[in-house]
């Protein structure tokens, strides 16, 4: 069935069915987000991500830190039997720890797993952030970092305090920075080995619809066993066999 005929939209995160999803956005963006779960496109991309194409909900035990946790998205991570999960945020209240992402206080090599989506746009020193990220990550670990891009090189500049001219420039009124293609090439320089994942070309035209998901790519970082230095490649946009989640964690 063709994209043009598919006249419903499903979350493949509460698996919710619906004619359509509802406007959100500072510019009202149509058929958003999940009445259900609250899921947005970017959520429910990562989530195919994750189940699909990852090792996150396989019985091996792993720990695993979410920074700024999603609503959609913690219920699903805390239940999962074999992830030990923990929530950080700047906000108190919003997460098991409050903490600074550019100054996480815990032990080096301390988790597994990282997911961080959205996030280090609205972070002063983000070079900082991802080394830390980098640090409490296992040798072999990996990180799913996500921000919002848009054109080829990042745009940002400290003096532009003022909220309309950063929303203006950067997207939003607290984004520090708008990220551009060079992005990856940021995630190498902290230590990662990054590979930059045309996810949603490889889905298809057909599930980009069925399931309301974003473009964006996905930046899946590895950090190097000992002795290993960072570095990224682009994943070609192959189409993948499955036609949604292979299974459901």
């Amino acid at each position: 069935m063709g994209s043009d005929e598919w006249t419903r939209v499903e979350c493949p995160i509460c698996n919710q069915v619906a004619g359509e999803f509802e406007p959100f956005g500072l510019k009202p963006r149509l058929n958003a987000r999940c009445p259900t779960c609250g899921s947005l496109e970017r959520h429910r991309l990562i989530w195919l991500y994750l189940v699909n194409e990852t090792d996150l909900f396989s019985s091996r035990p792993k720990r695993m830190l979410h920074f700024a946790p999603e609503p959609a998205l913690r219920g699903k991570f805390a239940d999962h039997l074999s992830i030990d999960y923990v929530t950080a945020d700047l906000a108190p209240g919003n997460a098991m720890l409050e903490m600074d992402i550019a100054d996480i206080q815990l032990p080096d090599e301390s988790f597994d797993v990282v997911y961080c989506s959205h996030v280090l746009e609205h972070v002063p020193d983000d070079r900082k952030a991802m080394r830390e990220l980098l640090r409490v990550l296992r040798p072999g670990g990996w990180a799913i970092l996500q921000v919002p891009m848009f054109g080829e090189e990042t745009d940002e500049d400290p003096a532009v305090t003022d909220p309309a001219e950063r929303l203006a420039r950067f997207g939003q009124q607290d984004h520090l920075r708008a990220y551009g293609r060079d992005y990856p090439q940021r995630l190498s320089d902290a230590g990662f080995v990054v590979t930059v994942d045309r996810y949603p070309a490889r889905l298809g035209q057909d599930l980009i619809a069925r399931f309301r998901l974003t473009r964006e790519d996905v930046h899946y970082c590895r950090k190097p066993l000992a002795g290993g230095t960072g570095g990224f490649v682009e994943r070609v946009p192959v189409r993948v066999s499955a036609p949604g989640p292979r299974r459901q964690p």
